[in-house]
């Protein structure tokens, strides 16, 4: 470009006070200025002529006023047999100028048609407009290549996490291996979650991208518009997000255990869990397994059983099947079906339906906020806790209950602690929270039970929300463990489940 803006600067000088024409023309090619549409537009007010610009190949208009040409004769420009051409009919006089563009699009012709014959003068601007409007549109085209690129794999970086989420390891490896050589050259890796406003998502993607290199896969999330979502194999991304998170303001980082590949959803899932645990800290940061989880204070043997007893209708089918229904349910658990279909990159009506079949095969409903919780903490057991503890002792699968899991002592002590901390507040937080529970997280139904306004539940709801730190009108893994707290200290009914045990006096309908 500069070289181009030269050669017009030495025909200024040659030209004298003639010249103001260049100084015109060299304002077109300063940033705030680059327009193709803008730079004919004075072209034709500088030789009094119509503009047109037309693809040579298909005859395209790009951007001007259509102009009638000669077919052969714009064959040959475009052919490059000949660089420009003049010719008179009709009354008019025409130029036909030839503009490169960016390989492979075909060039371009620049015709200028006017009632007078070109002079020295209108030939020069012309011939010098031509060069300009390549180079604007070299630096278009190049622009608009890069944001394609930029798209492309942004788009490629999706299609692997989405490969993850339905523990499609193999595939996600494959696709990850053109561009991103010895990416997923691992068994582990560890899911973050930065979220920041929708209008600061690209810049902290980009920010995510330069702190990590090449090491992370880094994913604009498809359903959150405030939420970037890194998957990092190697053990250094945390560190390098929590700084970033630190010096932007409006972030925050959410963090999961490690896990395995096949289990990204879950880690996924602790991620956002750890994201709304972040909100109420001021380092503006937080990992899953900096508090302590319901399911680590039970006995694993027993855990694994039932576990095993609730899932097992499950293991009839193929195991694709099987690993579909698993990771879609695990984030239909945790996000709508709307989110849940953007994350898999698939419609929501199959989210509605593989969700509608795992209902049908555990027999229970998952309108029940009980039931979403006992089923979410029998997937994340299974996650956890893939292979079999060695000391299971008596238990077997189909012999353990709900019940016999939530009546601990451990996990008593920590549901009592965790609920006491609504005890404080005279607005009865935890009645209200208790009640909304019992209603399928419903305000409105809530409200008719306890005689108040369903914006007064509503505003009970949120305000718990800090004294537990869990995020609760976001349905979720931090819902659910509230959930099993109820469960646990006996303020709710247990849940209707299939039941591995038809001689147990719980079964079907009991956990």
């Amino acid at each position: 470009m500069a070289g181009r803006e030269d050669a017009i600067r030495q025909h200024r000088a040659r030209a004298g006070g003639d010249a103001r024409w260049a100084e015109e023309l060299l304002d077109h090619l300063r940033p705030a200025g680059r327009d193709v549409h803008r730079v004919l537009s004075w072209l034709a007010d500088a030789v009094h002529a119509a503009v047109s610009l037309q693809d040579g190949s298909t005859g395209r208009l790009l951007a001007g006023t259509r102009t009638p040409l000669d077919e052969n004769l714009v064959a040959d420009i475009t052919a490059g047999r000949i660089a420009s051409a003049a010719c008179e009919g009709r009354g008019r006089h025409l130029r036909l100028v030839r503009v490169e563009r960016v390989h492979p699009a075909p060039a371009a012709v620049l015709a200028v048609s006017r009632e007078e014959p070109f002079d020295r003068r209108a030939a020069d601007i012309v011939t010098h407009t031509a060069q300009v409007v390549e180079l604007l549109l070299a630096g278009h085209e190049s622009t608009a290549a890069g944001h394609r690129l930029r798209r492309a794999t942004a788009d490629l970086r999706l299609a692997i996490l989405q490969l993850l989420m339905v523990e499609d390891t193999v595939s996600a490896r494959r696709v990850a291996a053109g561009l991103w050589p010895g990416l997923l050259d691992t068994d582990t890796a560890c899911v973050y979650v930065v979220e920041s406003s929708p209008e600061e998502r690209d810049r902290v993607a980009e920010e995510c991208l330069a702190a990590t290199g090449e090491r992370a896969l880094v994913v604009r999330c498809p359903a959150m518009d405030g939420h970037v979502i890194v998957l990092s194999p190697c053990g250094d991304a945390g560190e390098e997000l929590r700084s970033l998170v630190g010096r932007l303001p409006g972030t925050f980082l959410g963090g999961s255990a490690r896990q395995g590949l096949a289990r990204t959803a879950l880690a996924y899932g602790q991620a956002v869990s750890a994201l709304a645990v972040a909100r109420f800290r001021p380092q503006k940061a937080a990992v899953y397994a900096e508090r302590t989880r319901p399911e680590r204070l039970m006995d694993p043997a027993a855990l694994h059983c039932w576990t095993v007893g609730v899932l097992r209708p499950l293991d009839t089918l193929p195991h694709h099947t099987r690993a579909e229904l698993i990771a879609t349910t695990r984030l239909g658990l945790e996000f709508t079906a709307v989110n849940t279909a953007k994350i898999l990159g698939v419609s929501r009506n199959t989210v509605r339906a593989r969700m509608d079949r795992v209902e049908v095969l555990l027999r229970t409903d998952f309108t029940g906020l009980t039931a979403r919780a006992a089923v979410h903490l029998a997937l994340n057991a299974e996650a956890g806790l893939p292979q079999q503890p060695a000391d299971t002792g008596t238990a077997r699968p189909g012999h353990t209950r709900l019940a016999d899991l939530l009546a601990g002592p451990a996990l008593r002590t920590w549901a009592g602690d965790l609920l006491g901390r609504l005890e404080t507040d005279t607005r009865d937080l935890r009645r209200t929270l208790r009640t909304w529970i019992a209603v399928g997280g419903n305000a409105e139904r809530a409200a008719q039970r306890l005689g108040i306004h369903a914006q007064t539940v509503r505003d009970h709801v949120r305000s718990a929300e800090p004294v537990l730190e869990r995020q609760l009108l976001a349905a979720g893994g931090d819902l659910y463990e509230v959930v099993l707290a109820h469960l646990a200290v006996g303020d709710l009914d247990l849940p209707r489940l299939h039941g591995t045990n038809p001689g147990h006096p719980d079964s079907p309908v009991h956990g």
